[in-house]
């Protein structure tokens, strides 16, 4: 069997699959896949690689399966390390806020006081109107706690599916997801440049520090 690759210099490379032993499924998936993949991570060329190589494997229902459930764990795995982006900010009183389904979390901090702007994905809209609620914050002046439309715990909003997006401020929605936003660093820096204008907007005065966008 016979997959491509991509190098640092985004050029690509065929290679031939050793040792796969066609008795073990599992072991046979875990070799394919190993190879389609682990590069993919060093840049979107060898990503866009990898997307490639997986639409030419030739697998049976149950080593689809097993693959799918494989990328499934991963997925997981990778969305847990991603909710910790935004951990060890200051003030280390305030609890971390919890980031919503179909949406995502914007967050700076400005004179030792925890600013998190919610945002929706597309096609998804806020549960409560918050045309002139940009933000939730938490610092000493709240007792280190979030004041949000929620009453008790850290959740500052919720993003439900729907055809129009009218709840919000028009800043307070991707153009298509979060994590297509989060993929380009000019994306997602235009995100958090836009959230501290309004902060300075809204009177909130210094300099942003441990600024991260976390998508839920």
């Amino acid at each position: 069997m016979f997959v491509r690759s991509g190098d640092e210099r985004g050029r690509v490379h065929i290679h031939r699959v050793k040792n796969i032993k066609k008795t073990d499924k599992k072991l046979d998936i875990t070799g394919m896949v190993f190879v389609c993949f682990s590069s993919a991570v060093r840049n979107e060329t060898h990503l866009q690689v990898a997307v490639e190589c997986g639409e030419n494997l030739q697998l049976s229902a149950e080593q689809t399966a097993v693959l799918l459930l494989s990328v499934r764990n991963l997925a997981d795995s990778l969305h847990k390390h991603h909710l910790k982006e935004c951990q060890g900010a200051e003030p280390k009183e305030c609890p971390e806020p919890e980031v919503p389904e179909n949406g995502a979390l914007a967050c700076v901090t400005v004179s030792n006081k925890r600013y998190c702007k919610p945002l929706c994905n597309n096609g998804y809209d806020f549960a409560w109107l918050r045309t002139g609620r940009l933000y939730e914050e938490c610092g000493n002046h709240t007792g280190n706690k979030w004041i949000s439309q929620y009453i008790g715990g850290n959740k500052l909003a919720e993003c439900k599916e729907a055809s129009i997006q009218v709840s919000g401020a028009k800043t307070a929605y991707f153009p298509q997801d979060c994590l297509t936003t989060k993929s380009s660093s000019q994306l997602q820096g235009t995100i958090i440049e836009v959230f501290t204008t309004e902060l300075k907007n809204q009177g909130v005065q210094g300099e942003p520090q441990y600024a991260c966008l976390v998508c839920g």
